[in-house]
């Protein structure tokens, strides 16, 4: 264990009341909370831990055991242990009740408290993970709330390792201290003198490597951040948004969509289309940023392609002055086409390539002409200039290792005799650690060729649905959706108005190729096909030169050697003689032995350096908290030799992110340090955090007027006020708001229903994403049909977000007529559809919390046995004491209430008088009018029954 983990456990132990710890990303949070277990012993209590992610579960266990089998010889502790919906109630008894370490979800626990099976004195405290995402309505808070106000022994000890979510909102560090009933803050920064000493002590090697990107990265980079510069000059004119948070800068992070969000959230409904895109388009903009670094040329356009395809019609930055740049920089670095008409090629000067020329026969004979003009699509397959300096950093460890062994030094390079040479290349995600991995085995040139025939291959996909549609359209059947095709096609019409039909037909007749060879590949005919024609080229004729690279190539090529160029000869000679010279190439990199690697992908969030124990590390996509992960392995293991290389595209928006996320970092840790210094946290008597409400008393739902009203303002004594709440409604926040309002929460299992407020009254809420859900679905007519069947009084809650417009949408864009995408017509229809429906619209949870109280005021408390009761048959399939349910044919019902003459008043005397619709037809007409209350609906009736039907001849 390091020393500063000592430092922070020691802070910790001293306040019995707990504390919340906020440390830097990647200071080992996972191994200082499997310390703290270390210390809890079965004699105290129960030790529950809360909100952990399963990699976080994953890590601390594994730390768990590593601590285990190196510190205890003897009795050894247990290790911690989940609790899961899977046991029973009397088995999560036993082990509450066995003071373990438990992993528990909110949802089960928080049951468990308001059921009373969990008894709280068995809990000696709590441990809570992810504390930047707590909130005072979140269920964590509930459940310390609850715990607190019967158990004043408990500590509670909150852990978040992203100081930037801390500082995000009004006074959120010291909201979060309240509603976890804590009083002391802990700050643990890279930068505090503890931590610094420690990870500076004996520091790894560190060699920064400086990758010059190509000239067309550069290119497509300047110009991604040209058109999301003009898109944010754009949000700035809308006066909606803070001008300080609008800039390139932030908009490289994920948090930037959540400040622009949290802005224009609460008129969201009042904003343009215009404005709303430019939103989405950010966010567009910075992926196109982080994929131009991660991924390769193909991979890269490929994406531009789906974003051509799925946005060209909406989207803002498409139309900026710049955009053009992205896509003709992005096709550059795959290939260039163009057209020869007296054998010269018009084509710019790059890399070496693969040249294929395609006759467009198609085009000659429709318009008969006898010229000669031939079609060149010239393959560039451009390779990330990062690919082979990996190869190259690769290369010289192994040579490195080799130099020492020769030299009788391999004990000193590896350090402890356990270590095995194993190389760690971290990437950002899974992806590129196969595409790495594959490059390291078949070569950088064979994984360019295979994503480029998978390309292709796409485009032929993509062409076989309208070739189908094309078929049917050759008799003339009128237009749009009557012939079977889509009347808007946005895929395949801007992909046809952005690049020529020419370029179009030359990539779909080389895919053809591609599809062609494969099946012949599938089939064993023409085996050596593929080695004539390279990976699927069309056959090439004509004569040419093999170009030469250009200066932003050679910038390049400082890292990558350059081939040889050849002059003179055919085109096909270069051709095979390039393809040799690599193989020669790959040949020779076969012969030079490689060190073991390991590729690892960040977005795992797996500890894996404790695992492999690598003696090289080389970070591909630079993290700052793969960064720190590293110093804490390095000051954990000061024997061991251990070098990093950090591989970075030089003046790239990756260094600018890089570094933007140090400053960001040590930023909100300066925040908080401030905030610190100013907090105001209330406490008792005896020194306790009283909470957000500076009380544990729950509030009284009963209006001070209606006490001063009777008996001279002499108090009542209080009944209590109950609501029956489905499990599935915990895992919502609006139990936790109606429990602060001194509500008592039954949870149960409801068949109908999400709230029972009184014996009449049924709620189902709904937040505004689960009603349009449940529209689409039609899980909403068979709810309110359920509760229409079961309850007098059946209300359909239509829940807002505090934070976001209470508005479906702006006055504008509500019309007259009712249509079947809209949200307001299919309420109007369900309102229509079911009379004694009624609809509550909440602007908050608080509000909701509001209107069940105003509700409950004159209503008798529901019966809990009653209510898990409605809607689950019996063995005989009738529901006791239920006179409207399964006792009665419901289908027989519906129809019955739609017959000419039957009325909601009328429909139940009708059901009482006879028994099925078969007797309802041979009633005589005066037996209707008694039913029916009058004779003219029973004379409507009658006339209908007894109407012939129309038989066709």
């Amino acid at each position: 264990m390091v020393q500063f983990h000592e430092h922070i456990i020691t802070e910790l132990l001293e306040d019995s009341n707990g504390g919340l710890v906020v440390t830097s990303s990647g200071l080992g949070l996972h191994k200082l909370i499997s310390s703290l277990f270390l210390l809890h012993h079965h004699s105290q209590g129960c030790l529950l831990v809360l909100s952990a992610t399963p990699p976080q579960k994953s890590s601390i266990l594994l730390n768990c055991e590593n601590d285990i089998q190196s510190q205890f010889s003897g009795e050894v502790p247990n290790l911690p242990s989940e609790i899961t919906s899977d046991l029973t109630a009397n088995q999560r008894l036993a082990l509450y009740t066995s003071g373990g370490i438990f992993f528990i979800t909110t949802r089960i626990l928080i049951v468990d408290l308001l059921t009373h099976r969990l008894p709280t004195t068995a809990v000696a405290g709590l441990v809570i993970l992810n504390a930047h995402s707590l909130s005072d309505t979140s269920t964590e808070a509930f459940i310390v709330r609850i715990l607190r106000s019967t158990n004043r022994s408990l500590y509670v000890r909150a852990f978040s390792d992203r100081p930037h979510s801390m500082v995000s909102g009004f006074a959120k560090a010291e909201s979060t201290l309240k509603c976890l009933f804590v009083r002391k803050l802990h700050l643990w920064p890279r930068f505090q003198v503890y931590v610094s000493q420690d990870l500076e002590r004996d520091p790894p090697e560190v060699v920064d490597i400086r990758v010059p990107m190509s000239t067309y990265m550069i290119g497509i980079q300047k110009a991604v951040i040209e058109v999301m510069d003009a898109c944010l000059k754009e949000m700035r004119k809308t006066n909606k948004v803070d001008i300080e948070d609008l800039t390139v800068e932030n908009g490289l992070f994920k948090s930037f969509d959540e400040i622009v969000k949290r802005q224009l959230d609460p008129i969201w409904h009042t904003l343009g289309k215009r404005t709303k895109q430019l939103v989405s388009d950010l966010k567009t903009l910075r992926k196109l940023l982080d994929y131009l670094v991660r991924y390769d040329a193909v991979t890269y356009l490929k994406y531009l392609d789906s974003l051509r395809a799925s946005e060209s019609f909406r989207s803002v930055w498409i139309f900026a002055e710049s955009s053009y740049k992205i896509f003709e920089y992005a096709k550059k670095r795959v290939y260039h086409f163009g057209r020869t008409d007296s054998g010269k090629l018009g084509l710019s000067k790059t890399v070496s390539t693969k040249k294929r020329k395609l006759n467009d026969n198609k085009k000659d004979e429709d318009q008969s002409t006898s010229t000669e003009t031939r079609v060149v699509l010239e393959e560039v397959l451009e390779e990330p200039p990062k690919w082979k300096v990996l190869l190259d950093v690769l290369m010289e460890i192994q040579e490195e290792r080799d130099k020492h062994a020769l030299s009788g030094e391999e004990k000193y390079h590896l350090g402890d005799g356990d270590d095995n040479g194993i190389v760690l290349v971290a990437c950002k995600d899974e992806y590129s650690c196969m595409q790495l991995e594959d490059c390291i085995t078949n070569g950088s040139q064979k994984v360019m060729c295979e994503e480029w025939e998978k390309y292709l291959l796409s485009k032929v996909q993509l062409q076989a649905l309208p070739k189908c549609n094309a078929k049917k359209a050759k008799e003339p059947k009128g237009f749009g959706v009557l012939d079977g095709v889509v009347a808007s096609a946005p895929g395949k019409n801007a992909e046809v108005s952005s690049i020529s039909k020419q370029e179009h037909d030359a990539l779909l007749a080389a895919a053809s190729e591609v599809s062609k060879r494969i099946n012949k590949d599938i089939v064993g005919e023409d085996d050596n096909q593929k080695h004539v024609d390279g990976g699927g080229s069309v056959k090439v004729k004509g004569k040419g030169k093999k170009k030469k690279g250009s200066a932003g190539e050679k910038t390049n090529n400082d890292v990558a050697p350059e081939d040889d160029a050849m002059e003179g000869g055919c085109l096909n000679e270069v051709f095979l003689r390039k393809h040799n010279q690599a193989l020669d190439a790959e040949s020779s990199r076969e012969m030079k032995k490689l060190p073991p690697v390991v590729f690892y992908a960040l977005e795992s969030d797996k500890k894996i350096l404790d695992i492999l124990k690598p003696s090289t590390i080389i970070a591909y996509h630079p993290d700052i908290a793969f960064v720190r992960e590293v110093e804490m392995y390095k000051a954990e293991n000061p024997s061991r030799k251990a070098k990093v290389y950090f591989l970075f595209y030089e003046d790239s928006t990756e260094v600018q992110k890089f570094e933007a996320s140090v400053r960001r970092e040590n930023g909100a840790f300066e925040s908080l340090i401030r905030q610190k210094s100013l907090m105001m946290i209330p406490v008792d008597q005896d020194g306790r955090c009283l909470g957000l409400d500076s009380s544990n008393e729950p509030q009284s739902v009963i209006p001070q007027n209606l006490i001063t009203r009777k008996a001279g303002g002499r108090r009542e004594a209080e009944k209590e006020v109950q609501v029956i709440v489905d499990m599935r409604e915990f895992m919502s926040t609006l139990p936790n708001v109606l429990h602060q309002k001194g509500m008592r929460i039954i949870p149960v299992t409801l068949e109908v229903g999400d709230y029972i407020l009184s014996p009449l009254i049924c709620v189902e809420r709904k937040s505004i994403s689960d009603l349009f859900g449940s529209f689409a679905s039609g899980r909403l007519y068979h709810q309110v049909e359920m509760m229409s069947r079961y309850y007098r009084i059946p209300v359909l809650l239509i829940e807002f977000s505090q934070d976001k417009s209470f508005s479906f949408q702006s006055a504008s864009e509500i019309g007259d007529d009712v249509t079947p995408n809209s949200i307001i017509s299919k309420l109007s229809l369900l309102v229509l559809h079911f009379p004694r429906l009624r609809i509550i619209w909440s602007r908050s949870l608080h509000a909701t919390a509001e209107i069940f109280a105003s509700l409950k005021s004159n209503q008798d408390e529901p019966d809990e046995v009653k209510a898990i009761r409605v809607g689950v048959p019996s063995e005989e399939g009738v529901v006791e004491n239920d006179v409207r349910a399964e006792n009665y044919n419901t289908s027989a019902v519906e129809m019955l209430r739609r017959l000419p003459g039957v009325t909601d008043s009328n429909y139940r005397a009708i059901m009482d008088g006879c028994k099925s619709l078969a007797e309802l037809a041979m009633l005589p007409m005066e037996r209707l009018a008694e039913l029916m209350g009058g004779q003219k609906a029973a004379k409507m009736l009658r006339e209908f029954l007894d109407a012939k039907y129309p038989t066709l001849l």
